[in-house]
């Protein structure tokens, strides 16, 4: 049990310093330092299917403003998250542009690292 707490503290840092900060800053070497390479996205943007590899989503990083340089509000938070050995999920909110995203993040650890093996998001209508 004190190895799980240590996991997702461990977890909750790398959400903070790798998945918001990448995501504000649209800093792909964050992005990529977060993910797996072969994660897959999947949900709902605006009622309609989103579907990407990493490598679709790194690329439309990349060619859009990042939050940080639009000056439109942003903002992370961490819900839950729940480790099993090693394995994990994280239940976090992320507010960026006009956009209020309700996402769900598997980890898995690898070799003392965890990474995002799957990435479950949907806009929803309502603040967080």
């Amino acid at each position: 049990m004190q190895n799980d707490q240590k996991n997702k503290e461990a977890i909750m840092q790398v959400i903070e310093n790798y998945y918001f900060k990448g995501i504000y800053e649209g800093n792909l070497t964050l992005l990529e330092n977060v993910f797996h390479p072969e994660a897959l996205l999947f949900g709902d943007v605006k009622g309609q299917p989103y579907a990407k590899t990493l490598d679709q989503y790194l690329q439309a990083v990349a060619g859009r403003q990042s939050p940080k340089d639009s000056g439109k509000p942003f903002g992370g938070n961490i819900i839950s998250v729940k480790v099993v050995n090693s394995i994990a999920i994280a239940e976090v909110t992320v507010k960026m542009y006009d956009f209020n995203y309700y996402d769900l993040l598997s980890f898995h650890g690898f070799n003392g690292n965890w990474l995002i093996v799957n990435k479950l998001m949907s806009d929803v209508n309502y603040k967080i």
